[in-house]
């Protein structure tokens, strides 16, 4: 009900807007060809949401909308592409919890929250804390007693230094006090077998990865991101309930314009967006890929942003976290 409600009082502030603006006002949108442009490689949960919501949005504009990667340079090339693009809504940027994170780990041409005009959010994919089953703790305290009886001596694996779940982990270690020590892999088949075989104690993964290991008693789930448990392994706590709750670390997607987009064409595809976000058919499609919708419009964007960039910034500062350029 919490989330059936909020979806419509955001929809519902979104097309007030929309009918509030004299027709005189609003700009003809689109007029052109919309491109939603993905800072990374073909594949991926991105590319994946990306191609779900491009051909939703062109049937309802009844204009074509193409998905089109720009990979490169850490997601740089792509992303500043955008920030430089007509602030039109015809060109539009499909972001990630990384674009909030990059800029506090290397040199950007683009400030991720000043040079962008938030729309939507789309989607979100909770993580799982999933420990080999030699690890003698059940609880999430009893993995943080653990590490700190040993500080260092636990491992966890990462898919990439300075990524989403590495500064999780880190900010696990943060919050709690327990000394943990990271081990990259190339990427989470790689992370999520290395702990499997135990040559790594723990992974902070993504749950649609997870949930098949543990539910097999291969791994052991001690915690997951989130207001609630997930269904598909609801005897595994959240962070909250374990006794961690400032541990918010979703993996978000959303859209993003060009800075000084007009409000009523950000309205518009915002609108559009919730819209979507609320039809069964584009629900089942993400969950079949881990994912949940996340309904928010222009207001909540921007503040999940803000909160992010700086989150994130103070756990990279605190934590030392360096990577190479």
């Amino acid at each position: 009900m919490k989330k059936n409600a909020l979806f419509g009082k955001i929809l519902a502030v979104l097309m007030l807007g929309l009918t509030a603006l004299p027709a005189a006002a609003q700009t003809a949108f689109p007029g052109k060809p919309v491109r939603l442009i993905l800072p990374y490689s073909t594949g991926g949960s991105a590319d994946t949401v990306a191609r779900l919501l491009a051909p939703r949005l062109q049937e309802a504009w009844k204009q074509t909308v193409i998905v089109e990667n720009k990979p490169g340079a850490n997601a740089v090339i792509g992303t500043d592409f955008v920030a430089k693009a007509a602030p039109d809504g015809h060109t539009l940027l499909i972001a990630l919890t990384t674009h909030v994170i990059s800029p506090s780990l290397i040199k950007t041409p683009f400030d991720p929250v000043r040079d962008f005009a938030p729309v939507a959010t789309v989607a979100a994919a909770e993580l799982c804390l999933a420990l080999n089953p030699d690890v003698p703790a059940n609880t999430l305290q009893e993995l943080i007693a653990l590490a700190k009886a040993k500080p260092g001596q636990l491992n966890y694996a990462t898919t990439q230094i300075g990524g989403n779940q590495h500064l999780a982990a880190e900010l696990l270690g943060i919050l709690t006090g327990a000394k943990l020590t990271a081990v990259p892999y190339k990427g989470g088949g790689e992370a999520l077998t290395a702990v499997l075989g135990g040559h790594s104690q723990m992974y902070l993964g993504s749950i649609s990865s997870l949930i098949p290991v543990v539910k097999s008693g291969k791994l052991k789930g001690i915690a997951v991101s989130g207001e609630s448990r997930n269904m598909a392994i609801p005897n595994v706590p959240t962070f909250t309930q374990g006794g961690v709750p400032n541990l918010d670390v979703r993996l978000w997607f959303g859209v993003l314009a060009p800075a000084g987009t007009p409000k009523d064409i950000v309205d518009k595809i915002a609108a559009q967006i919730a819209v979507i976000l609320g039809t069964a058919d584009f629900k089942e499609a993400l969950q079949k890929q881990g994912l949940e919708p996340l309904v928010g419009g222009p207001e909540q964007f921007a503040a999940l942003l803000k909160t992010d960039y700086t989150r994130y910034a103070q756990v990279i500062k605190t934590a030392n976290i360096k990577v190479d350029q």
